[in-house]
C-alpha cells in the first residue's frame, strides 16, 4: 500500500493498493481439479479404446498357437497354454494356400493400380471448373451411390463382357469408387490453385504436361491414401471371386481360406457318433486352422500399415472438405 497526492486538488493523500494485496477469488473444487479431472479421464478412455483393439488380435495370435482344448476352458487370456504350431504346418502345407497368396497380390497390385489412376484422372477431370457437363457428371456419379442394379445386373453385365473367370472380373467391376473419387476431388479443388495452372499454361505446359509434372507431384498424401483404401479393399475381398471365377486355381487367398474352413467344419460334423477320437480330432484341427488363418490373411496388412500411417492420416484431412 502507498500514499500519493491528488495533483489536481492537493487534498490530502489517496491511498492505493498494489495487484499483491488485492484480495484473491475463491476457487472452486471445478477451477482446481477440472482439467485433471479430464486429463485423467481421457487418457483412462484412451487406454480402454485401445486395449478394445488390441486384445482381440493379441489373443487371436495366442490362440491359433494354443492347445484348442485349453481356448475352450478359459485357460488362454493372456499367455498361450500348450502350445503347438500344428495349424500353421497344416495351412502352409497346403498348396492351395500358396497359390492364392499369389493370386491375391496380383489382384491387389494390378485392382490398385487401376483403381487409383482411374480415380486420380476423374477427379482432377471433374475439379476443373472450366469443364463442360462436370456438374451432370457427378450427378450421376453420386446418383449410384444411392442405387445400384442389383447382383444379378452385375454378373449379366460382366458375363456380356466375357469377363467371366478372368482376372478382369475381380478388379474392374468396384475399380472406380465414388466416395473416393469425390474426396480426391476436393483434394484438387482446394490445393491446386488456378493461378497455378494459368502461370505453367504461360510456359507453355499442356493439360496432361501439368497434370503429370505438377498436380501429382504435389499430391502425394492423396496418393498414399487412395493406394492404402485400395489396397486394404482388394486384399480382403473375396465376393466379387465367389461370384464371377469358377476356376479354383484363380481364387484369391481369402477365399482359399474361406474354403478350406468350411471343409474343416464339414470333415468334424460329418464324423459318425460312435467314433469319440475321430470327431475330436476333426474338431481340434478345425479350431486350430481356424486362428492360424485370420493370423495368416491379416498379418501382411498389419506389418503395412504402420509404414505408411503417416501419410495415411495426412492425406485423410487434406482430402477432407474443409
Amino acid at each position: 500500500m502507498s500514499l500519493t497526492t491528488n495533483p489536481r486538488t492537493n487534498d490530502q493523500p489517496t491511498r492505493t493498493v498494489s495487484p499483491a494485496h488485492l484480495p484473491r477469488p475463491r476457487l472452486t473444487l471445478r477451477d482446481r481439479y477440472g482439467d485433471r479431472v479430464f486429463n485423467i479421464a481421457a487418457t483412462a478412455v484412451l487406454l480402454l479404446s485401445i486395449l478394445a483393439v488390441v486384445y482381440p488380435l493379441y489373443f487371436i495370435v495366442i490362440a491359433s498357437i494354443s492347445d484348442p482344448n485349453a481356448v475352450y476352458e478359459g485357460k488362454v487370456w493372456l499367455f498361450p497354454s500348450g502350445i503347438t504350431t500344428e495349424g500353421y504346418e497344416r495351412i502352409f502345407a497346403d498348396s492351395r494356400i500358396w497359390n492364392g497368396l499369389g493370386n491375391t497380390v496380383v489382384y491387389t497390385v494390378l485392382g490398385t493400380a487401376i483403381s487409383v489412376c482411374t480415380i486420380l484422372c476423374g477427379a482432377y477431370a471433374l475439379s476443373r471448373k472450366d469443364m463442360p457437363g462436370r456438374k451432370v457428371l457427378m450427378l450421376l456419379f453420386v446418383i449410384t451411390m444411392f442405387f445400384d442394379g442389383g447382383l444379378i445386373t452385375k454378373y449379366l453385365v460382366v458375363r456380356d463382357l466375357g469377363m467371366l473367370d478372368t482376372v478382369w472380373a475381380v478388379v474392374l467391376p468396384g475399380a472406380v469408387g465414388v466416395w473416393n473419387l469425390i474426396i480426391a476431388r476436393s483434394f484438387f479443388e482446394h490445393t491446386i490453385p488456378n493461378e497455378l495452372r494459368e502461370a505453367a499454361q504461360m510456359d507453355g505446359a499442356t493439360d496432361f504436361k501439368f497434370f503429370f509434372k505438377m498436380v501429382l507431384p504435389l499430391s502425394k498424401p492423396l496418393i498414399m491414401l487412395m493406394v492404402m483404401v485400395h489396397v486394404v479393399a482388394h486384399w480382403n475381398s473375396f465376393f466379387d471371386a465367389l461370384i464371377f471365377l469358377n476356376d479354383d486355381s484363380k481364387y484369391p487367398l481369402q477365399l482359399v481360406l474361406r474354403n478350406i474352413l468350411i471343409q474343416s467344419d464339414v470333415s468334424s460334423t460329418g464324423t459318425t457318433g460312435g467314433d469319440i477320437e475321430s470327431y475330436a480330432a476333426a474338431q481340434r484341427i478345425a479350431e486350430l486352422t481356424k486362428y492360424a488363418m485370420i493370423v495368416v490373411s491379416s498379418l501382411p496388412l498389419m506389418i503395412a500399415l504402420p509404414f505408411m500411417q503417416k501419410h495415411f492420416t495426412k492425406g485423410a484431412m487434406i482430402g477432407a472438405v474443409k
